[in-house]
This record gives C-alpha cells, structure tokens and sequence, in this order.
C-alpha cells in the first residue's frame, strides 16, 4: 500500500473529529499523508519573525514571498498557508506569519498575473480556495464535488482552475473571474475506466495540468494507470476526452512535467519507483509513455522503499531534477535530443525527510524542496552551466511541510 494513499484515508477520519474546530476558523485572516506527518521528528531551530505584507515589504527589502502549503489536521501541523520571504542570491528563508488560515492547503498555485494565490483543502469534503495577495482577504470557496484534492493548477489564460480529487479520482474545473475569486463549478469528470491497477481499489487523480499548447489538460491517475487528455472548451469551461496513456501496470503515475519544447513529458512513477519519458502530440493531444528509467534510488543502494514524488525540468530544457521521498534525495538528470532522452546523473542528499514537493524560484536560479517529515524547507541553487544542486542556507523549519511556492 503507498504512502500517501494510506495516510489519505487517516487525514479523513481526523478531519471528521475535528470538524467543529475547522467551523471555528475565521473566513479571513490578516502546497499527502497523516502518518507521514505524525512520523515528524522534533522541529530544528530555523530564523522566524511577525507577520508582514507579502508585497511591498519583500520587494523593499530585497527579499521575494515564498508561500507554504502544510497539513493542519494533524499533530504538529500548520494553522494555514504560512508566509515566507527568500532572498534570491543567498537563499535564506524567512518566516513572515500565516497568509491565511485554510484546512489542509496541501497544494498551492497563482494565477498568472501572481495576484491570488488558490489553495486545495485536502479533506473529505474537498473545496479549493482563492485569496487575495494584496490584503490576505480569502475570496470564498468552492466544492470541489470529489474527496482528498490534492493538486491544483491555473489555466495560462487565468480563466479556469483545475483540481484533481485523490480519494474518488475524479477531476473538477471552476471558473476564475474578474476579481480572482471562483465561481461554482462547471464541470466534474471521474476516471471510472479503465479498472483500477494493480493494489488499488478506486481510481486517484494526482495532477491536472495544461499542455504547453493551451488546448489539452492532462490528468495524471495513480489508481488507474493511466494519464488522461482532454480537450478544454474555454468558452464552457468543459473537458472533453481525447487520448489515454495507460503505464506499466503498477507504476502509480503521479507527476508529468512538460518540455518547453512541447513535444515531450516526463513522468513520475510513485509506485514502482521509475520515471518515463512520454512523446506528446500537440495536435492531438496524445501522450506516448516510454520505457521505465531509473530514480537513482534504486533497491540496490540500501535505501528501502522509495516513492518518486515531482519532476521538473528546467526553462531552457537542459536538466530535469526529481524528488526522491524514502530515499531523501533529489535525483538530477540531462534532457537530450531536444527532450526525448534523460540521463541520469546522480543525486544529492534533499536537505530534510521525505521532500514531497518541489519548485523553482521564477528565475530557475534556486530550487526548493518542501520535506514533510522532517518540517524543513530546503534550498538549493541551480548551477547554470552544470544542472549541479548545491545547498543556499539553512533549511528552514515548516511544520509538515508539503508545497513551497516562490514568487
């Protein structure tokens, strides 16, 4: 059984005993697993401060807003999104105070003119959240339709917002409106075919994301195997299916990364710890799944079980990194033939445990990883000319740390 499917179902029943401590919750305020976040060893001493206002006060200062994603429902969790500011040439992390106090943001997104931030709440009854940046004002919620979403993504237009619902495996789309904030939802698709893979008892969408070519969204689906295209109808806000991609059976596909050349993916195989190279097909939206690659952490260096957790690959399309929980790594490996090839490279220590999530600074100068059981965020800087991860500062410590986002 996988990690975070597992600790999925505990997040359910501690949410349910703690509902009328979530109802007490203001409305507003001044980015996977229960056991994971149980399993937490006591939180290392980190630089933290007040409050502060993520926009002028960063800039003034030289510093840039780093906004984190936690599990509130757990013993040592977070009370929201909390805030944060970097500083771009030392990549030292400071604690600002909490955005917004929101059940289980998990996972954590903007919208392209990086005024509202929006926030999954990862719970049975599952919503996604829009605040405003300027004032921490939450703009409102809206239901998902489904249970445990734990990934969302903004269309490039900024018009549409994209959740996948984990625990009933089905994927939802909200409209954005002028202010930012979400309408109700226009449209709820659940993977109910093909049958579940090996293990699984349902389907779990992990991803939703939109192909570089702005017409298809792809969702990546643990339970079935399979990686989902359809063809978005902007004016509805309506998914239709195109294409499926089926992995190995058993694989647990659970993140895909585009190429900025758009014509291949990389994806992220929770369950049978590879990666895979994936051909893409713009104008049909098809993905082609290649053969299965190796994480770096492979049972032959002792580490025990690994689950692969997110891929990214860099803007020019040089190097792509993945994290590595289990085996507490970040794995970096050289993207050739104009994407269609990784090589492994090697990887290094992720600075903390369990590195469930990780980002880019805008500038692809640092690389942040969020390390759940260990409640550190780390930083790392980009070697321009090697791909190479090298440590910027001291982690910084975040209670169940699950997403860092970098403005």
């Amino acid at each position: 059984m996988n990690a975070d499917r597992w600790t999925r179902r505990r997040v359910v029943g501690l949410l349910a005993r703690t509902a009328a401590a979530a109802a007490a919750l203001p409305t507003t305020a001044a980015c996977d697993s229960t056991e994971e976040a149980q399993q937490q060893p006591t939180t290392p001493t980190a630089s933290r401060a007040g409050s502060g206002t993520p926009g002028r006060e960063q800039e003034a200062s030289g510093t840039r807003p780093l906004f984190l994603g936690t599990y509130t429902s757990v013993e040592g969790g977070g009370k929201g999104v909390a805030l944060a500011a970097y500083e771009p040439g030392t990549g030292r992390i400071t604690g600002r105070g909490v955005l917004a106090e929101l059940d289980d943001p998990s996972y954590l997104a903007v919208r392209p003119d990086g005024r509202i931030l929006y926030a999954v709440d990862e719970r049975e009854d599952g919503a996604v959240t829009a605040v405003r940046l300027s004032d921490r004002k939450v703009l409102g919620s809206r239901s998902t339709g489904g249970a445990a979403p734990c990934h969302l993504s903004v269309h490039p237009g900024g018009r549409w917002l994209f959740s996948a619902n984990y625990g009933s495996g089905s994927v939802a789309v909200h409209p954005i409106d002028a202010s930012g904030a979400l309408g109700e939802r226009t449209h709820l698709v659940t993977h109910s075919a093909p049958l579940p893979g090996p293990g699984q008892r349902g389907p779990h969408a992990h991803q939703v994301v939109t192909a570089p070519d702005g017409g298809h969204v792809l969702a990546v689906d643990l339970g079935t195997d399979t990686v989902y295209t359809y063809r978005l109808d902007e004016g509805a806000g309506t998914l239709a299916e195109v294409a499926r991609a089926r992995t190995r059976p058993g694989a647990g596909p659970r993140h895909l990364t585009f190429h900025p050349g758009g014509r291949h993916a990389y994806l992220a195989n929770e369950l049978d710890n590879t990666v895979a190279v994936c051909a893409y097909d713009p104008r049909t939206g098809r993905l082609t799944v290649g053969g299965a690659q190796s994480t770096g952490a492979g049972p032959s260096g002792g580490t025990g079980t690994n689950y692969p957790a997110q891929i990214l690959v860099t803007a020019d399309g040089a190097y792509a990194f993945l994290a590595n929980r289990g085996h507490d790594s970040l794995a970096r490996y050289a993207v050739e033939a104009d994407g269609a090839r990784l090589r492994l490279l090697g990887t290094v220590p992720a600075g903390g445990v369990f590195p469930r999530q990780i980002a880019f600074s805008p500038d692809g100068g640092l690389l942040f990883a969020a390390n759940q059981r260990s409640g550190t965020v780390s930083t790392f800087r980009v070697g321009a000319r090697d791909g190479g991860l090298r440590p910027a500062g001291e982690p910084f410590a975040s209670p169940v740390a699950v997403c860092a986002l970098p403005l």
